[in-house]
């Protein structure tokens, strides 16, 4: 399996994914694009994972690679590989796909919990609801054809599908305590008080299992996706 991760800021990377791969024997590159790397054409990519950062899917003016990327994360879809995108990499594929980016009611940062709402058959099941790791400012219309999958109490949309292959997350399900306490680290000027946000001492004390329960619920989604 071949797969290619957009990465936009050296301190989100794709935490407990990495170990997904592994066991899949994944061939894995990467595009950083705080490195200015290069996109790889998308024919013969079985797997594309947008990951998330600290901009915006509008911000072109300043960073004109969102552009390309946006065009790649499509022609990837299109191609037939599975696209999963994670916070900003789940917004940059709503605006790939047709949609609007913007503030969202709230910023939601911290544990909070998510809802099920699609029952469409052949789309993912979420648990009826579970609590996950959120870091997020913005927001997402559904594109066209999208399947709603989840919501929050802050945040309407909170997960979308495209076909069968194709998956956007508002939330993380990837987060490790390691990445966590990496972007708490680097973003943590952010948590100015709000009903959906959380202090510093409450998102170091998550606890192994809450880390372990999304881990297991994102291998059930690139399982999903993949066929494997």
């Amino acid at each position: 399996m071949r797969a290619h991760v957009l990465q936009h800021v050296p301190f989100e990377g794709i935490g407990s994914i990495a170990g997904w791969l592994e066991q899949n024997g994944a061939d894995v590159t990467l595009t950083r694009f705080f490195e200015n790397g290069p996109l790889p054409q998308p024919d013969g990519l079985d797997l594309v994972i947008a990951m998330g950062g600290p901009i915006s899917a509008n911000d072109e003016p300043v960073l004109p690679w969102l552009r390309p990327e946006k065009a790649f994360l499509r022609e990837a879809a299109r191609a037939g590989a599975a696209v999963l995108g994670v916070c900003l990499g789940a917004q940059l594929l709503a605006a790939a796909f047709g949609a609007r980016v913007y503030p969202g009611p709230f910023k939601e940062i911290g544990w909070f919990p998510i809802e099920a709402v699609a029952r469409q058959a052949g789309a993912f099941r979420f648990p009826d609801r579970c609590t996950v790791f959120h870091w997020h400012g913005e927001t997402f219309d559904l594109p066209p054809a999208a399947v709603h999958l989840a919501r929050s109490a802050a945040c309407e949309n909170q997960a979308f599908q495209i076909g069968r292959r194709v998956m956007g997350l508002q939330f993380h399900l990837e987060t490790t305590r390691e990445s966590g306490l990496a972007i708490l680290d680097n973003c943590k000027d952010e948590l100015a008080s709000g009903p959906y946000v959380q202090s510093e001492s409450e998102l170091r004390a998550a606890s192994a299992d809450s880390y372990a329960g999304i881990n297991r619920l994102m291998d059930r989604i690139l399982s999903y996706l993949t066929g494997r």
